[in-house]
């Protein structure tokens, strides 16, 4: 019988759960968590002492610690990520497919006394603000003290998630244990129809927080297409004008694409007057308002953001907010006790120790910090932080952005003829491929509304979601591309990013609203160069105008890759997508 410390909830369908995963997992303690602070500062004394996380520098780096993984555990592992469904076709060509009573088995076996000699910790988080209607409950079992400390910065845990749970069963079982680290016997598995997340094998974020990737994507991805909502890998972004007005934007990019530093964006001092308004930097929950529009809330309370890149000059906003408070995962350690990566402000330092935990050699040709380290620390610190994330509501969105890495083809900025080719648009989405998953770095791969690592079940049935929204939403948002990073025959980025975006917004925000200069292209609406405003953009007006440029040949080719795409998801592909296709190849032809 393990020892019980914490105050158990008087939910006995927690109960029943918990005590099931309790008895297969055989932990010597179980502790039930209440998210308060002198919880915190006990469990963070225990997670010292016992090497999960080290102390730096208080004086400079108050309240914050380091972290590092196991070598074979620095990013997701997709290919390790499973959902599963009573038939293979439900969780589509974009999934990895279990059967469940194959994978319950599976995992059970590997799951059984896992976690002999340690602590069970029951996590209790609320997704949403408090008093929503559009929250979800879940429940974590875990035995990583790591992970405990993660979640409480990344959602709202312990009394207020009980509370708005009450009585009833409606919530996520998330069990996870890191049992012995061994990649052959490492599964993410998700059963949709238990509402239901078993992971094993890894302390890994994305593979371990079971509230994030897991919960606020794949399984409530399922949910939103059952209950008319969506969920998506987006981030949150109100931009208020010099005139006061502040209109919310939403934006899907794959990881590691520059979507916090959009989310924090300071505004360039040649834009004076300007605000912007963080919601969230990963994730929005979207429905269907009285009015007709669509209304996001971010599910989470904190950043998991990627820290190698992050600097004053590329996101401001991330620096300041990282001060104090932070648990920092696979960075470099310096002498003095403060942490370091590639893209810091500061120099590169002669003496560390890496992400490995090895002395390093600036001229070793390796990284100091590992290419995917993280930062985990609450929303609220961001200094750009925006108290509607508390709104039960949440906000209005106006305009959707669908962002990527691509060297060529894809324009700064273009806006979709209407919801269904805006659809199109995202799910035509490709990316090259960054450090955020395992795997070569540099590959485009297709990665439909940046949510094929995070879609819950089969993709063309996900499109024919999003095209059902249009019937629903009166009144929905216009949907536009962005590309960053185009790159001359140099290899040097022609757009300057971070900041001078706002420049890129100020478009959408106009064509949401009816205004705004473009031309319309066989792809969709692109602004005319000088819609953009140069004024003291240290750009040329010929690299502008490459910047918006078409290249017809290069949209004819991509045609081909396309459509191939789309015949992997046979009688699942939606008339609409195939209309959208269809329709393309005949504009390009004119």
């Amino acid at each position: 019988m393990s020892n019980v410390a914490g105050t158990v909830p008087s939910n006995l369908h927690i109960q029943k759960w918990v005590n099931e995963m309790a008895a297969m997992c055989r932990p010597d303690n179980v502790y039930w968590c209440d998210g308060s602070e002198a919880e915190r500062e006990k469990l963070t004394q225990v997670a010292v002492q016992c090497g999960d996380l080290m102390p730096l520098n208080q004086k400079e780096q108050p309240g914050s610690y380091l972290h590092r993984s196991a070598l074979n555990d620095v990013a997701r592992t997709e290919n390790l990520t499973f959902v599963c469904t009573d038939q293979q076709e439900e969780a589509g060509p974009n999934n990895n497919w279990m059967a469940p009573a194959e994978a319950y088995d599976k995992l059970s076996k590997i799951f059984t006394g896992s976690m002999h000699g340690r602590t069970l910790y029951v996590i209790p988080f609320l997704m949403g603000p408090q008093g929503s209607p559009f929250s979800k409950v879940g429940i974590q079992v875990t035995d990583s003290i790591y992970v405990v400390l993660n979640m409480r910065l990344m959602t709202r845990m312990g009394k207020v998630a009980l509370d708005h749970l009450g009585d009833s069963d409606d919530f996520t079982r998330c069990l996870h244990s890191k049992a012995d680290l061994d990649m052959e016997r490492r599964f993410i598995c998700h059963f949709p129809q238990d509402n239901t997340i078993w992971s094993v094998g890894s302390g890994y974020g994305g593979n371990a927080l079971l509230a994030k990737k897991c919960l606020a994507l794949r399984i409530a991805s399922k949910l939103g297409q059952k209950e008319g909502w969506l969920a998506e890998h987006m981030l949150i972004v109100g931009i208020e004008s010099p005139e006061g007005e502040i209109t919310y934007v939403c934006g899907a990019f794959p990881s590691a694409c520059g979507k916090t530093n959009l989310a924090m964006l300071v505004p360039p001092a040649t834009m004076k007057g300007w605000k912007i308004h963080t919601v969230g930097d990963d994730i929005s929950w979207l429905r269907v308002g009285a009015d007709g529009r669509l209304w996001a809330i971010n599910p989470e309370a904190g950043f998991f953001g990627v820290a190698p890149g992050t600097g004053s000059k590329t996101n401001p906003s991330a620096m300041a907010t990282v001060k104090k408070d932070t648990i920092f995962t696979n960075v470099a350690l310096r002498s003095d006790g403060t942490v370091w990566w590639e893209g810091h402000d500061d120099p590169t330092p002669h003496n560390a120790i890496d992400w490995r935990g090895k002395a390093w050699d600036p001229n070793s040709g390796q990284p100091a910090a590992h290419p995917n380290s993280r930062f985990t620390v609450s929303l609220k610190q961001c200094p750009s932080y925006s108290p509607e994330w508390e709104k039960p509501e949440g906000v209005p969105i106006s305009a959707i952005l669908f962002g990527a890495r691509r060297n060529k083809l894809v324009p700064l900025v273009y806006q979709s003829f209407n919801w269904q080719h805006g659809t199109f648009l995202g799910a035509t989405l490709a990316s090259e491929t960054t450090a955020a998953a395992t795997g070569a770095v540099g590959v485009v791969r297709r990665d439909p509304m940046a949510m094929l690592p995070f879609c819950g079940y089969n993709m063309g049935d996900y499109w024919g979601h999003w095209l059902s929204m249009a019937k629903r939403a009166s009144n929905a948002p216009k949907i536009f591309r962005v590309n960053w990073f185009q790159r001359n025959d140099q290899g040097k980025f022609i757009w300057p990013g971070f900041g001078e975006n706002l420049r890129v917004l100020r478009w959408v925000i106009e064509r949401s609203k009816g205004a705004g200069q473009a031309d319309e292209t066989a792809i969709g609406y692109v602004p005319k160069a000088s819609a953009l405003n140069g004024d003291g953009l240290n750009v040329s007006k010929a690299d502008l105008n490459q910047l918006v440029s078409i290249d017809r040949d290069g949209w004819k080719s991509n045609l081909k890759s396309q459509g191939e795409y789309f015949d992997t998801f046979g009688d699942h592909l939606p008339t609409g997508i195939k209309e959208e296709h269809k329709a393309l190849a005949g504009r390009l032809k004119a």
